[in-house]
């Protein structure tokens, strides 16, 4: 029986590999980091190596609000992917840079944790735009 840690495990993996293989597919060179380290899961580069960045990955199992951290000035990376439905075989990615995600951030009313809701993020703009990472070549 699968517990409720390892179902999050596993569509983290989910979305983080379906991530890596549309860029893979795009001309991107993916590579990983050290798994549950801050900061980017996956670094981004290009054949010529003159375009690099780090890329995190939010999976989710459904449309719903994105955990970020306490302190916005935290995030990192310079790509965000956001993958819902992460589990079945139709997953959606959503792409936004670390600027865009702190503007359509929300912090809980007691000032405590950052969330990025799903109206923030599910926008025709940021959906599948594979094509707002450049080219990779």
């Amino acid at each position: 029986m699968t517990t409720p840690c390892q179902k999050r495990q596993i569509t983290g993996n989910a979305g983080l590999n379906d991530a890596a293989w549309q860029l893979s597919r795009r001309g991107w060179h993916v590579m990983p980091t050290i798994r549950n380290a801050k900061g980017s899961d996956r670094f981004i580069t290009n054949e010529g190596e003159t375009a690099f960045f780090g890329v995190q990955s939010r999976a989710l199992s459904k449309r719903d609000a994105v955990s970020l951290h306490m302190d916005l000035s935290e995030l990192r990376s310079d790509w965000w992917i956001i993958t819902t439905f992460a589990n079945p075989d139709a997953p959606v990615c959503y792409i936004l840079r670390v600027d865009e995600l702190r503007a359509h951030a929300s912090q809980n009313k007691n000032g405590g944790k950052w969330w990025l809701e799903p109206k923030a993020y599910d926008r025709d703009e940021f959906r599948d735009a594979w094509h707002r990472l450049g080219k990779a070549d």
